[in-house]
């Protein structure tokens, strides 16, 4: 039985984040969407996703299929629902359809837009990821379910007598180093993947979890719920942020109510606001209405999609969206909506080559031994260049 987890509508009010990646290949909580649906179908994965994704992020049709929203997460419920469907069933929760079982023949034709069946409903209300601050949102819930998922049944290894642990729910995986640090499980628990390092004179509030291969930088003080995905480095001040991998914000400043995407890098005391001064609620940009949409938060800070950067000092605006490959720079605010492959800062900005933006990418995977700047890499990142040309009118 093959589980592919498709895109719906999602992939588009998620942008800039689904540019470069299918909704499932989001990280929240510790893991990807697609990692939790392997964990608790014990399966592989496979995506049905947009065309310039498909060659990185191939599907594997079999006989028998099941089709799962790659917008939401699992849970048990959930799980026991989608195992009980029919063929010619559709698991819908609202207008949102979540899953359906299908054969060789007509999985090869799936449209999630117009899949039809005899409808069940599904009868709680499942995490369900529809836009970028929805990550951070729900960041905690996902978070506290994937420890528990993860180190059920199991024991943590042990770290130096040298670290304070206020509170049980503290697990540490084989080859993680930490010293001289507190970690408070109180209002949430932490989580230190394999050959991860939390260096000296670091302070962490849970709920907080760090990927294999990641390291925490001395004096660090992080506030839940925090996820710090593979092979990154963060230091300064951090507050509900989601880093999804193989990104650095290895310096004092602040980073908060915020995701990054993978292969991003924040400069040295670069902060950005998550609050505004007049307390309104934070307005983002939307990529499918080109305009302003309202969130209904208060606290939200930055989106920064895969490949974006910034120079030492940088200053964000409260709600800023940087999209892919952005490179922003200089002194002053610059504008809370930076386009992908813009080039500058408060004072202007022109337009990335893709020539310069590859011979950086092609340094950075190479610090990366498993990491391939590969065609496939290449491919997709020159089809978010042409989709967003029209946002890039310097």
């Amino acid at each position: 039985m093959a589980i592919i987890l498709f895109d719906d509508n999602a992939h588009k009010t998620l942008l800039p984040l689904t540019f470069t990646r299918p909704v499932a290949d989001l990280r929240i909580g510790i893991l990807t969407i697609a990692e939790k649906w392997a964990k608790y179908l014990n399966t592989d994965f496979s995506f049905h996703t947009q065309s310039w994704l498909q060659g990185k992020f191939p599907a594997n049709i079999e006989a028998e299929n099941i089709f799962i929203n790659g917008a939401v997460c699992p849970d048990d419920e959930l799980v026991e629902a989608i195992s009980d469907l029919q063929y010619g069933e559709v698991l819908k929760y609202g207008d949102q359809l979540v899953a359906t079982k299908l054969t060789e023949d007509f999985a090869a034709n799936f449209d999630p837009a117009s899949a039809a069946g005899t409808v069940v409903n599904l009868k709680h209300t499942p995490i369900s990821i529809r836009y970028p601050e929805d990550i951070f949102r729900q960041n905690d819930i996902e978070l506290r379910k994937d420890f528990k998922l993860l180190t059920k049944g199991r024991s943590s290894s042990k770290i130096s007598s040298t670290n304070t642990i206020i509170g049980n729910d503290f697990f540490a995986e084989e080859g993680a180093i930490a010293d001289c640090s507190t970690f408070n499980t109180k209002n949430g628990p932490i989580y230190l993947a394999s050959n991860t390092e939390v260096w000296e004179g670091t302070h962490i509030r849970g709920a907080f979890a760090i990927c294999e291969h990641s390291q925490v930088k001395m004096g660090a003080k992080i506030y839940g719920a925090t996820t710090v995905g593979p092979y990154s480095r963060v230091g300064g001040e951090l507050n509900n942020a989601v880093i999804w991998g193989y990104s650095s914000k290895g310096h004092e400043g602040y980073l908060g109510n915020s995701v990054l995407g993978e292969w991003c890098n924040i400069g040295a005391d670069s902060n950005n606001s998550n609050l505004k001064n007049n307390y309104e609620d934070v307005k983002l940009w939307d990529y499918p209405t080109q305009r302003f949409r309202k969130t209904g938060l208060q606290f939200c800070g930055l989106i920064m999609a895969d490949h974006a950067k910034c120079a030492i000092n940088t200053m964000f605006n409260t709600g800023t969206v940087v999209g892919v490959s952005a490179n922003v720079f200089g002194a002053g605010f610059p504008r809370n909506f930076i386009p992908d492959f813009a080039w500058g800062g408060a004072q202007g900005f022109e337009v990335y080559s893709i020539k310069k933006m590859f011979e950086t990418a092609g340094k950075v995977f190479a610090r990366r031994d498993h990491r391939k700047f590969d065609e496939n890499e290449q491919n997709i990142l020159k089809k978010v260049f042409e989709l967003t040309e029209e946002f890039r009118r310097f």
